[in-house]
């Protein structure tokens, strides 16, 4: 292997662990000092040691939203349309106006055959994208899935 492939091949890895670790840092639950945490020593607990337990706040982030899109993708082309829904779903959550994440989220939801989901993210596609280049298709499909 040439020294040039190897240092990309390197970069590629450090950019690699270096997302894993923002995105375990993102996940991690904050230590607050507040009414809802219990006092040991000089550390401050949070009320529920278990971080999956405690519901996932959404704030507007369309950058996140955009990564579970592309994620959702890469789910669906290997053929795993229940991640992908996933995925997608959570992009919705991060930006309710994402638009390709309603879509890809009724495409999955229709695999999965999990109609009345798929038929509910059609109609907000199209309640996004009126005009779009593939509305029509898209209302022909929310139609067979009516009917």
């Amino acid at each position: 292997m040439s020294r040039g492939l190897m240092t990309w091949c390197w970069i590629a890895v450090a950019l690699a662990v270096l997302a894993a670790v923002q995105l375990e840092a993102q996940d991690r639950p904050t230590l607050r000092k507040d009414a809802d945490t219990t006092q040991q020593g000089d550390v401050q607990l949070p009320p529920e040691e278990d971080a999956g337990a405690v519901p996932k706040q959404y704030s507007f982030n369309p950058l996140q939203s955009k990564k579970e899109v592309t994620v959702g993708e890469f789910y669906l082309k290997k053929g795993d349309a229940r991640a992908a829904a996933g995925r997608f779903r959570e992009a919705t959550k991060w930006n309710d106006g994402n638009a390709d994440a309603w879509l890809h989220l009724a495409e999955a939801d229709e695999k999965n055959k999990d109609l009345k989901e798929a038929r509910d993210a059609y109609q907000k596609y199209l309640q996004l994208a009126p005009d779009a280049k593939n509305a029509s298709e898209v209302r022909k499909k929310l139609e067979k899935l009516k009917g």
